[in-house]
């Protein structure tokens, strides 16, 4: 079990890297904070885009912060989390994450390859 948020901030950090290969950007690469973007032109809810968030994660004070692309409904949030990794969830978009063990890094590791379908299946990336 990690408790350190600067080990928690590497091991999530080490998981989101190969999505670069995947045509995310890395905007934000740094010792405690790290982003991917898609910078595809694309239209969302009939909006025009030349970029979208898929995921970035932060060493805040006591805790880190994971964040995940934006869902658009309940469905998509249940289908995407496992329901352990939705009770960290605070408001739409991020998690804290205060400890890490290999179940909740698995989690993790499964949202963003389920994130990363949703992303290639509507053209987002």
């Amino acid at each position: 079990m990690k408790t350190d948020a600067i080990e928690i901030f590497q091991t999530i950090r080490a998981a989101m890297q190969p999505y670069v290969t995947f045509g995310f950007n890395a905007r934000t690469n740094s010792d405690k904070e790290y982003d991917l973007w898609s910078e595809k032109n694309t239209v969302v809810d009939g909006q025009k885009k030349t970029e979208l968030h898929f995921a970035g994660v932060k060493v805040l004070k006591e805790h880190v912060r994971f964040y995940f692309m934006p869902v658009e409904s309940q469905a998509e949030v249940k289908a995407i989390f496992h329901a352990d990794l939705l009770t960290l969830m605070e408001g739409n978009t991020h998690f804290v994450i205060k400890a890490l063990d290999e179940v909740l890094m698995g989690h993790i590791s499964d949202a963003l390859e389920r994130g990363y379908k949703l992303f290639k299946q509507n053209e987002w990336v």
